[in-house]
């Protein structure tokens, strides 16, 4: 294992000093000492890894240095367009240092939703054209594997990714805590909300903590989980998965289950739920104001105003609550609203340490709730 601090001074002895990216878990200790060590125009955590190419195009067009991009493995879907349409060598051949968490590497034991793209990784990235290595977990090795990819970089001006296995990174923890005092924890929210809901309801959950919490709340209950969709990948995508449902089952109410991280990754979906205009959807947003999943890196959503945004996108009905009463009386009320409906329920960080996870395999999920919307 190599330190993050090391890693990062090491990046940063070599004018690597611009960091950009959306957390993994697999990077989490790396992440953490960024922030801690870094300005916040330094580090900046965009809505997407494919801004984060372009945050990183921009600092490279105004500087000439290197910029640093981190994402998880399964980020690299957002990020092959400005890839390969911006920053490769046939067209403005712009230079990035990638650092890509290696999550399914073939064996080693993972969750469903990233074996595939840990198959493809090396693959994809050879067929991208993106030189690239795995991180050596030697602290002299590493270190010279970056002076190789920087010389590389200078050289022909293209990018050049490290792909980062699990247990590269000793444990480092955030130190900077900017934490909002909220008093409502998300599984308590999550429990209020789903219990609030009729047998004939239907849910779809993002990806991460939400989707473990509402799996472990049916089955406290014993109800079993063909209600709900249990978006275990494609972060960002639940409120599209809902608004397909919504729109084709009109007498059924359908609920989504979102995270501001995952809101913020592709917030133009909220302008389509408005523009199509169901009635029967409803939008909770359970903000916590961090990637909670991934180590807890902050995200912007709690120093933004989402009704705001979704009214101006179209939505009938906005409201936001920050404590279980409010929240049960909110949800009595918007039951009766004409959608789509936006409910944000402001939360605190954090999940407890023996959270499980679902034990339904996605596609057992997938044919139990189609059997359901029949």
């Amino acid at each position: 294992m190599i330190s993050p601090e090391f890693f990062v001074e090491k990046l940063r002895s070599l004018q690597m000093d611009f960091f950009t990216g959306v957390p993994d878990s697999l990077l989490k200790a790396m992440c953490a000492y960024i922030t801690d060590t870094s300005s916040t125009s330094d580090n900046i955590i965009p809505a997407n890894e494919g801004a984060a190419v372009g945050l990183a195009v921009g600092h490279h067009l105004a500087t000439g240095r290197i910029p640093v991009v981190y994402m998880q493995n399964s980020g690299l879907g957002n990020a092959v367009n400005p890839l390969l349409s911006l920053s490769d060598k046939e067209v403005y051949n712009v230079p990035m240092l990638l650092l890509i968490g290696w999550r399914g590497e073939p064996g080693v034991k993972d969750e469903p939703q990233h074996v595939k793209q840990g198959k493809v990784t090396l693959p994809l990235l050879e067929t991208m054209g993106i030189e690239h290595a795995v991180l050596s977990q030697d602290a002299d090795e590493a270190s010279r594997q970056i002076e190789e990819a920087k010389v590389y970089m200078d050289r022909t001006g293209e990018p050049f990714a490290l792909v980062i296995r699990k247990g590269t990174f000793e444990n480092y923890s955030l130190q900077k805590k900017d934490d909002v005092c909220l008093s409502l924890n998300r599984e308590e929210a999550i429990r209020i909300v789903a219990a609030s809901m009729a047998p004939e309801d239907a849910a779809v959950s993002t990806t991460g903590m939400i989707s473990r919490e509402l799996f472990e709340f049916r089955e406290a209950r014993n109800q079993g989980h063909h209600r709900d969709f249990l978006t275990v990948g494609s972060m960002g995508h639940a409120s599209q998965i809902a608004l397909g449902i919504a729109l084709r089952k009109p007498d059924k109410k359908v609920f989504c289950f979102d995270g501001d991280g995952a809101v913020l990754m592709h917030m133009g979906s909220m302008a389509i739920i408005g523009d199509n205009k169901p009635a029967n959807y409803i939008h909770v947003v359970f903000n916590n104001g961090a990637h909670d999943s991934v180590g807890g890196q902050p995200t912007v959503a709690l120093r933004m105003d989402l009704l705001q945004i979704a009214t101006a996108c179209g939505y009938r009905t906005v409201k936001s609550v920050a404590d279980a009463g409010s929240l049960e009386s909110a949800l009595a009320e918007l039951r009766a609203a004409e959608g789509p409906v936006l409910l944000e329920v402001k939360v605190c960080k954090g999940a407890r340490a023996d959270l499980g996870r679902p034990t339904v395999a996605p596609v057992e999920n997938k044919k139990a709730l189609m059997e359901f919307l029949k």
